[in-house]
């Protein structure tokens, strides 16, 4: 959980805001304390079957007794009741589905879930709606230059601590605006884990109580912008593939400006042999395409002890119900992009991914069924690759969903490497191509990539950056090459909706830290105005300094899970990355047309 947060000034620039958000946590606090309980509360509903009760399937009471029945929280909800519940009917038919759930050999997750599904249907909770912003001039080169070297610093210096640049993920009980009762039946019934249907029941039905409660304002205060802040008492410290691939993009980008010294360019340059390692050896993981040919893939958590997760946060990992954890189609596309980047001969690269993605790729009425968990169902799936990547075993935990930026890293890396997969001489590769080109056109003339709800993993602003990214290896190709993958102009339509956001939308709101890199990689990307990278320039450094002891600037949401509840991921070295990359594109653009 997370607490009260006022003002996003920070402690060396606003001691008196400090102590102001400090009054307003114990405000909150001391009101979910001793607010009048109005109704049965989550203890009432489930410790008579969770806690300590015999039989059934061990995994849900022992996930409720770790995650929801721990001391802090159970003060925090104990007061926090349901009036409808008193009405006996609601009350039992609520408490039979935990039983069933608890005790039922193959429990009917949608009968299980309807009763919660109902109750999360009584909470609103809305994305972020940022006010307009005033912007000034934009900063000078010097201090652009400073902060890109400062953000550098910050990555190399945790690379020489930790041996890895860490990452952390963070929980908000809150749960997620776009997982709504129906969604929640989705997750339950296209699942495959027992463990990760449990939490996300659990998790569901506790943030109803949350929500309806004086503990929402100190669980889910308000924030500026739209990247949601991590907390950082409760963050875990991780590592993954996914995350090394961009930590290596941004130290390629350092050394590209030309900004760094001998030093620290050959400090990066460790770094990154070190990451692309991690990526391509240690998180590699064999499986098999549809068709039964052997693939090499990369997993987001390799085994033990490589995610370096702390003994207590391994454990907590099990009992999520995350205990085996499989490749997925993202991590894979990144982890190849950021070696083919890096220059790496490893002979995985020689490997044509799109034969393999295409298993995975959604037909219409032919293999639609291949995304179980369609929380994102008001886009059209055809021509998109699914997430999750069937191990050995045959095990899928998660289902499978399909998140539209996915599909960006899977053409960004394909451009990277069409010579090498001789895509414009397969037909069937650029078959692959051609339809997931398609399906992000749709995707952005509809303007479903501008809402929350059309993503799982990340922000529309993400997607944004993201498409930028995709859009600058595009360019680098030949002009016959970009002919043959895209004739009818898609990446410029695309382009075109993609800048009336950022522009139009983004840019003219209040934004943190973390927005304002998006938005900056998107428009440095997209050849935008450099006019256009003031407000974002402007909001960059006036936070510089703000994450304190932990870096330049404080963890923001870069991706998430939407189940079992919304888990964020993030931290200042990711934003550090991500402000680096943002920074040195705008550099770039504003040094080529004269500026500064």
């Amino acid at each position: 959980m997370r607490p009260a947060r006022g003002s996003e000034v920070p402690a060396s620039r606003g001691g008196k805001k400090v102590s102001m958000r400090l009054y307003e946590i114990a405000g909150a606090a001391c009101r979910a304390l001793t607010a009048r309980k109005d109704g049965p509360s989550l203890y009432d509903i489930c410790d008579p079957l969770l806690s300590g009760a015999p039989g059934g399937d061990p995994h849900l009471s022992k996930f409720y007794r770790t995650a929801l029945g721990n001391p802090p929280l159970r003060a925090l909800l104990g007061r926090a009741g349901l009036p409808e519940l008193r009405e006996e009917t609601r009350l039992q038919s609520l408490r039979v589905a935990l039983r069933r759930a608890r005790d039922d050999a193959s429990p009917d997750w949608e009968a299980i879930g309807t009763p919660v599904a109902a109750l999360v249907d009584t909470i609103a909770l809305a994305h972020p709606a940022p006010a307009p912003a005033v912007s000034g001039a934009a900063p000078g080169m010097a201090e652009i230059e400073h902060m890109i070297r400062t953000c550098a610093a910050h990555l190399l210096r945790a690379f020489r601590k930790n041996g890895f640049i860490p990452t952390y993920a963070a929980f908000n009980l809150i749960g997620d605006p776009d997982l709504r009762g129906r969604e929640m039946l989705m997750a339950l019934t296209g699942l495959n884990s027992r463990g990760y249907k449990n939490s996300t029941l659990l998790f569901n039905l506790a943030r109803v109580f949350i929500a309806r409660s004086p503990a929402r304002a100190l669980i889910n205060p308000p924030w500026r912008g739209i990247a949601e802040p991590m907390w950082e008492p409760m963050q875990i410290r991780h590592r993954s593939a996914y995350y090394d691939a961009f930590f290596t993009e941004a130290l390629l980008a350092f050394v590209e400006t030309g900004l760094a010294s001998a030093a620290d360019a050959a400090a990066c340059r460790r770094a990154v042999d070190e990451m692309v390692a991690f990526c391509l050896t240690t998180s590699r993981e064999e499986v098999r395409a549809l068709d039964g040919t052997s693939f090499a893939v990369i997993t987001a958590l390799a085994p033990l002890p490589h995610p370096r997760f702390s003994r207590f946060f391994a454990q907590i990992k099990q009992d999520l119900g995350f205990g085996i954890y499989v490749p997925d189609c993202d991590t894979t596309a990144c982890s190849f992009s950021a070696a083919t980047q890096a220059g790496s001969t490893d002979p995985i690269l020689e490997q044509p991914l799109l034969d393999f993605y295409a298993g995975y790729q959604v037909r219409a009425g032919a293999n639609e069924p291949r995304v179980t968990v369609p929380i994102n169902d008001n886009i059209d799936f055809e021509g998109g690759v699914a997430t999750w990547i069937d191990n050995l075993a045959s095990e899928r935990p998660f289902g499978n969903d399909l998140d539209p930026t996915l599909n960006l890293d899977i053409l960004e890396v394909t451009f990277r490497n069409l010579t090498r997969w001789k895509v414009l001489e397969t037909p069937q590769r650029l078959s692959t191509v051609h339809r997931i080109i398609s399906f992000q056109r749709r995707l952005a003339e509809s303007g479903a990539f501008a809402n929350p709800r059309s993503h799982i993993y990340y922000l529309p602003e993400l997607y944004c950056a993201y498409f930028g990214r995709c859009y600058a290896a595009f360019l680098a190709l030949p002009p016959a090459a970009r002919q043959a993958i895209d004739p009818d102009g898609a990446f410029e339509a695309i382009r075109t909706c993609v800048l009336a956001y950022v522009e139009g939308q983004l840019i003219v709101a209040e934004m943190n830290p973390f927005d304002a890199a998006l938005a900056l990689i998107a428009l440095g990307h997209l050849g935008a105005d450099v006019a256009t990278f003031t407000p974002a320039l402007n909001t960059i450094t006036a936070h510089l300094g703000e994450g304190g002891r932990r870096g330049p600037y404080r963890a923001y949401e870069w991706n998430k899970m939407k189940t079992p509840t919304r888990i964020l991921v993030g931290g200042p070295e990711v934003t550090s990355a991500f402000v680096l990359l943002a920074l040195a594109l705008a550099r770039r653009a504003m040094k080529a047309t004269g500026w500064g």
